[in-house]
């Protein structure tokens, strides 16, 4: 299994935490704190485009 090096958690407002996460080979990863065994992963550069996506407005229909 691979190792997470997980960073502290990101919260908003209404306590909604993510967490943002590294492994030994390079791969990123994102968290949700109330379930920790869930989470999207990706190569570094994938999860910066959607990053910036979503900073864009690409995901705000879904608000």
């Amino acid at each position: 299994m691979t190792e997470i090096h997980w960073d502290d958690p990101f919260c908003s407002e209404g306590a909604n935490c993510f967490r943002f996460g590294l492994d030994d080979g390079g791969r990123a990863y994102i968290g949700s704190t109330t379930d920790t065994d869930v989470h999207v992963s990706d190569s570094v550069e994938a999860l910066r485009a959607l990053i910036a996506a979503v900073k864009s407005g690409a995901a705000d229909h879904l608000l």
